[in-house]
């Protein structure tokens, strides 16, 4: 499918990003910016004049307004208008990306490092895919990306099988890449302190920026979170985020490995990676949950966590920003239950509480 013209207005404190980012976007046959702004004040009276487009980029860090301020404004001011949010890795920019997630972003992407000219070329592809997919995700128009991520309806009676589930869960192992951010926090949030396992965690996201994300959990869950580090012993009541750049295994020594080894799928860390060596420990002991994401990065870790005896679920279509990751582990025929995002942690709490 051709897609027509994505209009982008692109908003940043810098002339010459302002510019490198537009050049790079008007490149793509299928992206047009049709505006640009200095700060979050400038976009807010533009919209307001009556220009509409169907993305916006905006930068995080701007004097005025920054990122989370703008991102309310426009959301306050009735704009439903995806927003992507570009991120420095300086001290404020992967915490004020967290809370623009949160917020209601529907992504991020780090802002280009080192020579700029040359830096906005390696963003170029990862930045013009996530504007694909929020106009896709929130266009009407695109018939042609929602017959293909259509959900296969599971019956009531094919969304109960814990009941026939009788082993002890012994570890948790999650995956999420577009929007996992937002439903991480709302699963890992409402998770209690004592949960009696450890929780191990791959979110696609790139250096610099995990760190933040996992103390921005901690300090709003009851339960401890922290961004795991190369050989230290996992313990029970703690999640353990995978940092940026690195895949993280769990080996028999009980210990967590860092690796920099190729990345799969196009991404380091990889969810197959924590799930294939935390199914090698655990076997029928182990529950795998599949979240929000693009790609199928967690499908080949969920057959052989099913295939081991684990229990395997996968958030359902009607709560993905992306029905990318829970629709490729869902299609294996592996995955035990689909759940909305929100029931996800009572029935994690049901599945903890069998063999118990």
């Amino acid at each position: 499918m051709i897609l027509k013209n994505i209009k982008v207005m692109v908003v940043d404190d810098s002339a010459l990003m302002r510019k490198l980012i537009s050049d790079m976007l008007n490149s793509e046959e299928s992206i047009e910016v049709i505006a640009t702004g200095k700060n979050g004040i400038e976009l807010l009276d533009k919209l307001k004049g009556g220009i509409k487009p169907d993305i916006i980029t905006l930068d995080v860090e701007m004097p005025l307004m920054d990122g989370i301020t703008v991102l309310k404004a426009v959301k306050l001011n009735g704009y439903n208008i995806p927003i992507i949010v570009l991120s420095s890795i300086s001290l404020r920019g992967p915490i004020l990306t967290m809370e623009c997630l949160e917020a209601g972003a529907f992504d991020f992407q780090p802002k280009p490092s080192g020579s700029i000219s040359l830096g906005i070329d390696n963003v170029k592809e990862e930045l013009v895919q996530k504007i694909k997919m929020a106009y896709e995700k929130t266009n009407s128009q695109a018939i042609e990306f929602k017959k293909n991520t259509t959900a296969t309806v599971i019956a009531a009676s094919d969304t109960k099988k814990s009941c026939t589930y009788k082993n002890l869960i012994e570890a948790i192992v999650i995956g999420a890449s577009t929007g996992g951010p937002k439903a991480l926090y709302s699963v890992i949030t409402t998770f209690p302190r004592n949960i009696g396992v450890p929780v191990f965690v791959v979110q696609h996201m790139p250096v610099g920026f995990t760190k933040a994300f996992a103390d921005r959990l901690n300090t709003n869950s009851a339960i401890n979170v922290k961004e795991a580090e190369d050989g230290e012993t996992y313990v029970k009541d703690c999640v353990y985020i995978a940092p940026g750049g690195f895949h993280m295994e769990i080996w028999g020594d009980k210990k967590i490995h860092l690796n920099t080894e190729p990345s799969i799928w196009g991404v380091r860390p990889a969810v197959d990676k924590l799930f294939i060596s935390a199914s090698e420990i655990y076997g029928p002991n182990i529950l795998s949950i599949v979240l929000t994401g693009m790609g199928k990065d967690g499908a080949n870790g969920t057959i052989v966590i099913k295939k081991n005896g684990g229990y395997t679920m996968a958030e359902d279509k009607s709560t993905c920003t992306i029905y990318g990751m829970p629709k490729a582990a869902f299609e294996t025929g592996m995955v035990d239950e689909v759940l909305p995002v929100h029931e996800v942690t009572n029935q994690v709490n049901r599945l903890l509480r069998i063999g118990r």
